[in-house]
């Protein structure tokens, strides 16, 4: 499975490209405000891009078709990893066709069922991105989207890529993994928690303990 970070922070993204620890950036206008503050947020995704060698999205703020495809036009115009988010809305989906017949890659975010996922698929878009984490919280299994669209696509060789959005926390991401998605997009601070376990922290400072004893008595006996 692939990883995507959830994030505009460019120093996030620096970290967790020099580690080695994504595949890809996903952004939307919520982040992009948070990091570009007095910048052109376009500026912010030229750089972006320049970090990371796997897509980057970018999504429109338009919501008619014909607005959402020139504003899709114009941020694949970014960078060559552009890949541009559109909204499950009808209105999207004839911009993710629009845009899939010009080349450009779409990443259908919003999706709350599996079916809105086939939808996206049918459209042409290159992923689709089911947020498991904000059915959870209105008392849905939000991994079933994922199980389902799993299923789904796999009966009909469908290549569109399950993109495991709004995760929450480690568990959602093995889960994800699982269940078979192709992408999750992880916050910053989701990435970091599964580097971590309290055995791991355990075991590093049985070592250390053990290897200053025997510093010290190497010392004594000189």
């Amino acid at each position: 499975m692939k990883f995507f970070l959830d994030t505009a922070s460019l120093k996030d993204i620096s970290w967790a490209a020099q580690a080695g620890l994504i595949d890809g950036i996903t952004t939307n206008p919520s982040l992009l405000s948070k990091q570009a503050g007095d910048l052109d947020p376009r500026d912010v995704l030229k750089e972006i891009c320049s970090l990371v060698e796997g897509p980057v999205s970018a999504e429109v703020v338009a919501v008619d078709a014909d607005a959402m495809v020139r504003e899709g036009q114009s941020l694949a115009k970014i960078a060559d990893n552009i890949v541009v988010k559109i909204p499950m809305l009808e209105d999207g989906m004839i911009a993710v066709r629009r845009l899939a017949t010009e080349g450009i890659r779409t990443n259908v975010t919003l999706c709350f069922s599996s079916v809105q996922c086939l939808i996206a698929a049918k459209a042409g878009a290159s992923y689709v991105s089911p947020f498991i984490g904000r059915l959870d919280d209105v008392g849905q299994e939000g991994m079933d989207v994922i199980r389902e669209a799993r299923v789904i696509f796999d009966n009909y060789s469908i290549e569109t890529e399950i993109l495991a959005a709004s995760i929450r926390h480690p568990r959602h991401v093995v889960e994800a993994a699982m269940i078979g998605a192709d992408v999750a997009t992880l916050p910053p601070d989701v990435l970091k928690k599964l580097l971590l376990h309290p055995l791991t922290d355990r075991g590093l400072d049985q070592f250390l303990a053990d290897w200053n004893k025997l510093v010290a008595r190497a010392k004594a006996a000189v």
